[in-house]
């Protein structure tokens, strides 16, 4: 298999990559910042690629946050943004649900296992929903929990939807009822499938780990709606209309980002070094997916000649 070119340092192959393509979908987390931590030079490489008519997309698995949310951070950063240039997990989950799902009543409520961004994104979309940041669901599971969720009386009738999403607070009640809903025939949806994501400089688990116990009692996997999800892809072409051999995928994650890139048969991904993988990661034989091509951090774009 063919091993990505390293573009850190190498100013005209960096001005011909940039040429190749007229949209950049940016994955966040590991690319842009790490937690609350902006890496060096993001907010001028950001500015270098609009200035050469370039179209950014931002494209994140984080579910905690809605595309308000989102551009409330990228303002706190510096980073120039609009709403309509964010397209996270969350989103996508929320138009999956309303307009491709498209949940009959009166089974068309949705049981979140997820944060704030999760439920400001449904509610966008129209789309009633239970559990997330309720206190309710945010407690030690009691004695009469037991035979009220063994009998279903504890439960709503009208959930049609299990959504796992990166959850902060998950518990065994939460999971329970989860559990509960998915044996009585819930469709079972996941945000995405991320294993960990990055903070601090560190990692942390990640969506991907929370419906582990959920796939590990029923024995089903979830339709997932972040990368490396064709669902999402088509749904972002939908809405910029972009064409894909003229569009890059950018992300530090070999399984989703780049995977995304190639499975959605776009012109190009590029790996940064800043995130989850490293360059030992592609060259192993049993590699998920391979970049087009890598450099150290996204701020080396800098190196194209002016």
């Amino acid at each position: 298999m063919a091993q990505p070119k390293y573009l850190t340092g190498d100013a005209a192959a960096i001005d011909d990559f940039i040429g190749q393509f007229d949209v950049f979908l940016i994955d966040c987390d590991g690319v842009l910042w790490s937690g609350d931590h902006l890496f060096e030079g993001i907010v001028e490489t950001l500015e270098l690629l609009r200035s050469k008519g370039k179209k950014v997309v931002f494209v994140t698995n984080n579910s905690t946050k809605a595309r308000p949310d989102y551009q409330k951070k990228f303002t706190a950063l510096g980073i120039s943004s609009d709403v309509e240039e964010i397209f996270g997990s969350a989103y996508s989950s929320a138009i999956y649900i309303s307009r491709i799902l498209k949940l009959e009543a009166p089974k068309n409520k949705v049981y979140v296992l997820g944060e704030l961004g999760i439920e400001t994104e449904l509610r966008t979309e129209n789309v009633a929903f239970i559990g997330g940041t309720d206190p309710n669901f945010r407690r030690d599971m009691m004695p009469e929990d037991w035979q009220g969720i063994a009998d279903g009386s504890l439960l709503d009738p009208d959930v049609g939807c299990v959504l796992a999403g990166l959850d902060f607070h998950v518990n065994y009640l939460k999971l329970s009822h989860a559990y509960q809903y998915l044996r009585r025939g819930a469709v079972f949806l996941a945000t995405n499938v991320d294993s960990t994501f990055p903070m601090n400089h560190n990692f942390f688990p990640g969506a991907g780990s929370i419906g582990i116990p959920l796939i590990n009692m029923t024995g089903q996997q979830p339709v997932a709606l972040g990368k490396p999800s064709q669902a999402m892809m088509d749904a972002i072409e939908g809405k910029f209309k972009l064409d894909r051999a003229r569009t890059c995928m950018v992300g530090d994650r070999l399984d989703t980002d780049i995977k995304f890139g190639i499975e959605g048969r776009l012109g190009g991904t590029l790996a940064v070094l800043t995130g989850v993988n490293k360059k030992a990661d592609w060259e192993a034989k049993d590699a998920v997916a391979v970049p087009a091509f890598y450099v150290d951090s996204l701020s080396d774009l800098r190196g194209a000649a002016r």
